[in-house]
């Protein structure tokens, strides 16, 4: 239910640009930023940081528990960029990426993209849910918040390459319905053993900071409104911070 609730707010997102209203470029690097803001901070207060806690609970050592941590991220990254060099997919200002992509249609290449970065996203609400604490919910908060600038901004990105909004909005939701099958996994993941429960989570930290890294703050940097792009991430990861606090 936590991936579905994601889910749809890529999808409400969209709707705007199924209506008819612009986003400027400036506008939308600024929703991107808040974006990458967002997924930084569930990253470490939602993810990262409850791993660190469970595995030393569990094993009675920071150094081992850190250590887990350490392994944990950089499997997760390393599992997305393989994704990201295998599957044919394509970005919207750099280009098409990965094997064979010039086989698949222009429309596979964004969905493929759009899905890469959205399987982390819900893998890391089901890891938190499936931790059995209140971060399932600050985790779905923080990530749906962010899903809607972010499906906007991917709608209109669509409607630029010459999709109709019709079929930019369908494309949006449909990317939207990957997260609530990376949150299955991840829950499903992390309730069949308890000894999986740290893996899990800096496994899907280590698969979000790779998309931020790799995928998002290179997007809102290409046209000229880092300062505004920055501002969003700080407030998203703020935001974000707060939710946790309160809410985790």
């Amino acid at each position: 239910m936590g991936g579905m609730v994601a889910g749809v707010a890529t999808a409400a997102g969209a709707i705007p640009a199924l209506l008819g209203r612009s986003m400027s470029q400036r506008t939308a690097d600024t929703m991107l930023g808040f974006a990458a803001g967002v997924m930084l901070s569930a990253s470490y207060f939602s993810l990262i940081l409850p791993g660190i806690d469970v595995a030393e609970t569990m094993l009675g050592s920071v150094w081992v528990a850190a250590a887990i941590a350490a392994i944990g991220i950089a499997i997760g990254a390393g599992f997305v960029a393989w994704l990201n060099a295998t599957l044919p997919h394509e970005h919207f200002t750099s280009g098409r990426e990965g094997a064979d992509a010039a086989q698949l249609a222009r429309i596979w290449l964004f969905v493929i993209a759009i899905t890469i970065h959205n399987f982390p996203e819900g893998l890391s609400i089901g890891v938190a849910f499936g931790a059995g604490n209140e971060n399932g919910f600050s985790v779905m908060t923080g990530i749906s918040l962010q899903d809607i600038p972010e499906g906007l901004a991917v709608a209109v990105a669509l409607i630029g390459q010459g999709y109709s909004r019709r079929k930019a909005f369908f494309v949006t939701a449909m990317t939207g319905a990957v997260e609530p099958v990376g949150a299955l996994v991840g829950a499903a993941a992390v309730s069949v053993s308890g000894a999986l429960l740290p893996w899990g989570l800096t496994f899907a930290a280590g698969a979000m900071l790779y998309i931020i890294s790799h995928e998002i703050l290179p997007e809102t940097h290409r046209n000229g409104h880092q300062n505004r792009a920055t501002a969003g991430l700080l407030f998203g990861l703020i935001l974000m911070m707060f939710l946790d606090v309160t809410l985790g």
